[in-house]
């Protein structure tokens, strides 16, 4: 599929635990066990519990829980190290649903490292859709507060980033898509998020944790992968 023609910079990290509870009206007559298992993967210092809200509202949507991994894994070891890990959890997913490509939702540093999966990893060519939502893709200056691996790859600048920004920012046939919000306060530069050959998306006033709940913000990401 061809990626649409839209360029930016990037953007960012932390996602904390958010109990918001799950809404949104089903429409599985739209929706269903025939879309792509989808893999979430949580930012810095977060948990798979993260996704519960949105995972939710996949489910009122017409989505198996079979369909839908919330991913955990250690947040301080390098994006490098996780992307290994992620490569192995893919492979698990399309097993045991008998799926050929899976979809990802990442929140904060989780789109670094499943964006490393894909232009490394080979991963390019078992996600259909992926979707970063506050993601630190060009760095942010809230890194400069921690001092884990993965907080040194999130610095602008950072070896790790600058490799992975080279060349082509949305390599292979996934269908790209950024959203950042004006208001997140995580994510410094806001511009730091899009990414060259993505769809990138301006959402309202939101804050970098409230990406993960905002209905308006599911919604899109959901058609977006389901399209």
């Amino acid at each position: 599929m061809r990626k649409p023609a839209i360029a930016a910079a990037a953007a960012l990290l932390l996602a904390l635990h958010v109990t918001t509870p799950a809404g949104a009206a089903g429409v599985a007559s739209t929706y269903g066990p025939a879309s792509n298992p989808v893999l979430f993967v949580h930012g810095y210092s977060g948990s798979a519990s993260n996704w519960n809200t949105m995972v939710g509202r996949f489910k009122n949507d017409g989505w198996p829980a079979s369909h839908l991994d919330q991913w955990g894994y250690d947040s301080r070891q390098s994006n490098v190290t996780t992307a290994q890990q992620l490569a192995t959890e893919v492979d698990r997913l399309l097993a045991a649903t008998g799926a050929s490509k899976v979809d990802v939702i990442a929140h904060s540093m989780g789109g670094l490292s499943s964006r490393h999966y894909a232009k490394n990893l080979g991963g390019d060519a078992k996600i259909e859709a992926w979707v970063s939502l506050g993601g630190p893709n060009h760095g942010t200056d809230t890194a400069n507060g921690c001092f884990d691996a993965s907080c040194a790859e999130m610095r602008a600048g950072s070896s790790f980033l600058t490799a992975l920004n080279s060349g082509d920012e949305t390599p292979g046939s996934p269908r790209y898509a950024t959203w950042w919000s004006p208001c997140d306060t995580v994510i410094n530069p806001d511009s730091s998020v899009a990414l060259s050959g993505a769809t990138n998306t301006r959402t309202a006033c939101v804050s970098h944790n409230g990406l993960l709940s905002d209905a308006t913000v599911y919604a899109q990401a959901r058609d977006l992968i389901n399209s």
